[in-house]
């Protein structure tokens, strides 16, 4: 489909005031692609025509934040709490939070008041939380219901609901005692009681847990949706299987940016500003700047060797690349088994043992490689020293590679900061010691 060319239908359409044609023109597109469409009008268009959508929270909730906030703007307060009002509690608290003070003084008196204090409730809890994440729209039962009587109950609650495929059985103080799905209630008999046929044992998060284990424990048991509980064992809210997907997607791509040594970007990469793209990645490229002059140090320290026998400079770039690159194979591999949970800090010297296998087994056929090279281009000497550095800056390269997330990891910071260029300085730096100090020990001055 051509969004450009629909744009503009539905520019001609609004400036000539013909709003029922440009919802037309819509109707049978998907919510997602109308976004997609709204974006490229100017915004006080996109909200005009946006009113008039009958699916329009929808809409409205796949445009990017900073669209959202732009068109929030606009709209007339009492337009914009109806469509708040229209939201899931997930994706309205979201809006609030992007909204500037006056944005929200003006916003909440609009809002009837159970909207309010779930705006309020949802917005207190910290950022990357299952309570920043959870929405409060689920449906809920009680165990001394019948199933005709818990239908009728789910037939009410279904408009409102994130999902009734799941409803969740608590008590007076709102505690969590069960969980039932829709496929059991609908092959139970009407009469039979919801505490008979619930599920008792119900995989639950704290509010407090970090939303990337949020999304692990979903995944894990392949849930819908998790329940979320505070402190007490109350039931709070509910986090989705797409939000959860939604959190393991930009946890995957801010490690990808790590692990090129860029700080997080926010939004698109398409339309994120010159200025912002030069401070997300200036502090490692000079940081590194200076880790690199230890390589320089190394240089000069064995200048007299390298002065004496000149062919070493014609491998010293392949050497310490080759280290750099193995460093950042094992890098990569450990740092998605950790993000994973597939190893744990405790897993770290078995690990060590068996890297060090393969770092040794990929050193030597890289070493059989560079040795023949070094024999035409120098002689028996210069291969050995190419062979034994071969091997020993693979090694210690994938041993670095390896180690450098645990280590980071276990001072609490994110493994995937051991990026990409942050371990081939290190290897760089240490490969080129290696290769000096071995010629240093076997060529003649």
């Amino acid at each position: 489909m051509d969004y450009k060319a629909t744009a503009l239908l539905l520019k001609n359409a609004i400036e000539n005031q013909k709003f029922d044609q440009a919802v037309y023109q819509l109707k049978d597109l998907r919510p997602i692609d109308i976004a997609d469409i709204l974006v490229l009008l100017d915004p006080d268009m996109s909200w005009k025509l946006l009113e008039k959508l009958p699916d329009r929270a929808t809409v409205f909730s796949y445009l990017d934040p900073e669209d959202q906030v732009e068109m929030a703007f606009l709209f007339p307060r009492a337009s914009l709490a109806k469509l708040v009002g229209e939201m899931p509690s997930d994706e309205r608290t979201d809006l609030y939070k992007c909204l500037d003070q006056n944005q929200r003084d003006a916003l909440l008196p609009a809002l009837a008041q159970a909207e309010r204090e779930d705006i309020r409730r949802l917005s207190a809890y910290a950022e990357k939380t299952a309570g920043a994440l959870m929405t409060s729209d689920y449906a809920t039962l009680k165990a001394q219901m019948t199933v005709a009587e818990a239908l009728a109950a789910l037939r009410l609650e279904a408009p409102d609901a994130e999902t009734i495929y799941h409803a969740y059985v608590i008590d007076e103080q709102r505690k969590l005692q069960g969980v039932v799905s829709l496929r059991t209630l609908i092959l139970a008999s009407p009469d039979q009681l919801i505490g008979d046929i619930m599920l008792t044992k119900v995989v639950a998060t704290n509010v407090h847990e970090d939303q990337e284990d949020v999304a692990k424990t979903i995944a894990r048991y392949d849930l819908i949706a998790l329940p979320i509980i505070d402190n007490n064992g109350a039931l709070v809210g509910i986090v989705t299987h797409d939000d959860a997907m939604d959190v393991a997607s930009d946890e995957a791509t801010d490690d990808f940016h790590k692990s090129g040594g860029v700080s997080s970007l926010v939004g698109s990469f398409k339309d994120t500003s010159i200025r912002i793209l030069y401070r997300k990645r200036v502090f490692w490229l000079v940081f590194l700047v200076f880790g690199n002059l230890i390589s320089g140090v190394g240089i000069a320290h064995f200048e007299d060797v390298i002065a004496a026998n000149l062919v070493l400079v014609f491998f010293l770039p392949l050497l310490v690349d080759s280290g750099g690159n193995a460093g950042s194979q094992s890098a990569t591999l450990m740092v998605r088994a950790l993000a994973t949970g597939e190893v744990v800090m405790r897993d770290w010297f078995s690990l060590l043992g068996r890297e060090a296998m393969v770092a040794l087994l990929l050193g030597i056929t890289m070493a059989a490689a560079i040795s023949i090279i070094g024999y035409f281009r120098g002689d028996a000497v210069v291969s050995l020293v190419l062979a034994l550095s071969m091997v020993s800056v693979v090694m210690i390269g994938c041993v670095i590679g390896m180690s450098l997330p645990f280590v980071l990891n276990k001072l609490g910071f994110d493994p995937a900061s051991a990026s990409a260029p942050l371990i081939t300085s290190v290897c760089d730096a240490s490969g080129v010691a290696i290769y000096l100090f071995i010629a240093s020990k076997f060529l003649v001055l």
